[in-house]
């Protein structure tokens, strides 16, 4: 071999190792993304059962992708049942709420505002405040503030009122103010005024659509005892619990709307409009504004159908 195949030699040699350099770096860039911190979701209900309500599937998600979730509660639920209330009732959607949690695999935080008397006060916005703070949120959900229920609307205007002031350090200064402002999502609803409620996200749940109904009847003295008192069907009721998962899980069924279809065609592609069920969020104006790439890193489970 001459001294030319000698230099040819050398030369395959460097560029062999480049090539296994190229490839460490590639896997040690890859690795490091798949890495990242988890993401940090809030949820905000006026009452124990709400938050599963309205994001218990994405919660679920989240949570099984190993992401961080919170569900508060800002009233204590005192005095939604006809036969217990006061303190008693209290005690007991507390115990159903820390159950929930377990099924869902999230943290449950109850205020304890009295069930029906949610004012938005300076001293309820400050607590809502420090509780995306602490949560260090990526994600905050509300409901909108227009609703049936006092308690469902002064949430959302708590919620909408907290945005950008959690990054402000004078307020609530007890509480480390975060260094960028959430993305706020308000959660579906079936109300028409002042406007419609528009899907800017949509989330398939029916792999754990199931695991949702599971985790939801947490709330016995909510679903089984409350609610069907106050629709007259109470006696209706039935006593196992196959049955009554079978119930909640069909009153909780709706089939999704033609809005709700198109916007899961966006993140799913044309399969997502074949989706049973479906949570949707409404990106709120008041928080930082996502663009979709965005959404996408925020949302992990979009695409996968």
């Amino acid at each position: 071999m001459g001294p030319g195949n000698n230099a040819i030699g050398l030369s395959k040699l460097i560029f062999m190792k480049k090539v296994i350099l190229f490839i460490c770096f590639i896997f040690f860039i890859s690795a490091t993304y798949s890495q990242d911190k988890p993401l940090n979701i809030i949820v905000f209900g006026a009452h124990p059962d709400d938050c599963d309500i309205d994001a218990g599937g994405t919660a679920l998600l989240f949570s099984e992708m190993g992401h961080n979730v919170m569900f508060v509660s800002l009233t204590n639920g005192d005095a939604g049942h006809h036969s217990l209330g006061g303190g008693e009732l209290a005690r007991t959607r507390i115990k159903e709420a820390e159950e929930a949690a377990k099924r869902f695999g999230v943290k449950y935080t109850v205020m304890n505002n009295h069930d029906g008397e949610l004012m938005p006060t300076l001293e309820n916005r400050l607590n809502v405040i420090r509780a995306i703070r602490a949560w260090n949120a990526d994600i905050v959900i509300a409901p909108r503030p227009n609703d049936y229920h006092p308690d469902h609307r002064y949430t959302g205007v708590l919620v909408q009122d907290a945005a950008y002031m959690v990054i402000v350090p004078n307020i609530a200064a007890d509480t480390p103010p975060l260094k960028k402002n959430p993305v706020f999502l308000y959660s579906h609803d079936r109300f028409k005024k002042p406007a419609p409620f528009v899907p800017d996200i949509s989330v398939v749940i029916d792999a754990v659509f199931e695991k949702k109904i599971y985790a939801m009847a947490a709330h016995e003295s909510q679903f089984f005892e409350w609610l069907p008192w106050t629709q007259g069907s109470l006696d209706e009721i039935p006593k196992d619990e196959k049955s009554r998962l079978e119930m909640l899980a069909k009153w909780r069924y709706a089939p999704l709307t033609n809005v709700m279809k198109e916007s899961l065609k966006k993140w799913y592609g044309d399969e997502g409009a074949k989706a049973k069920h479906a949570e949707g969020f409404q990106i709120c104006e008041y928080g930082k504004q996502p663009t979709d790439e965005e959404i996408m890193k925020l949302f992990p489970m979009l695409g996968n159908y």
